[in-house]
């Protein structure tokens, strides 16, 4: 597929699916190989991917990947709160030290790997810098 920008002709080689990107970005791999690493830190998204080059600060996650993880979390959490109290009826307490424990466990390791899987679909959707189009409106 070719587009023309300003009588510049822009090539978009390959399709992009949102799929195999978001699920690349969840197990936080680069969306486009698939084999180097999206993030440098715990939640720092690399600039580019040490394995095939591919610019990803460009990405624009902000507030999403926290949404969307106390979502999955919540929906875990609370029919386990409910079983256990039904089941067991253990103590305020007790309840207060366990799901405490079982929601900063479950946030921390969920969250890198929802910020992953949103910066795969703004990839794989040609979002924000990720479309070539946009770099040479940039320029």
């Amino acid at each position: 597929m070719t587009l023309t920008l300003e009588s510049q002709p822009i090539h978009l080689a390959h399709p992009r699916f949102w799929k195999q990107a978001m699920w690349r970005g969840f197990t936080c791999s680069c969306p486009a190989c698939g084999k180097g690493r999206m993030f440098g830190k715990y939640l720092k998204v690399a600039d580019t991917c040490s394995a095939c080059g591919e610019e990803l600060h460009h990405h624009q996650a902000d507030d999403a990947p926290p949404y969307f993880t106390m979502m999955i979390v919540g929906h875990i959490v609370v029919p386990l709160v409910l079983v256990v109290e039904k089941i067991w009826h253990p103590d305020v307490s007790v309840h207060f030290m366990l799901w405490t424990a079982v929601v900063l466990s479950m946030t921390f390791a969920l969250m890198p790997a929802v910020k992953g899987a949103i910066v795969g679909l703004q990839w794989a959707n040609r979002m924000h810098g990720f479309d070539p189009a946009h770099r040479f409106e940039a320029e």
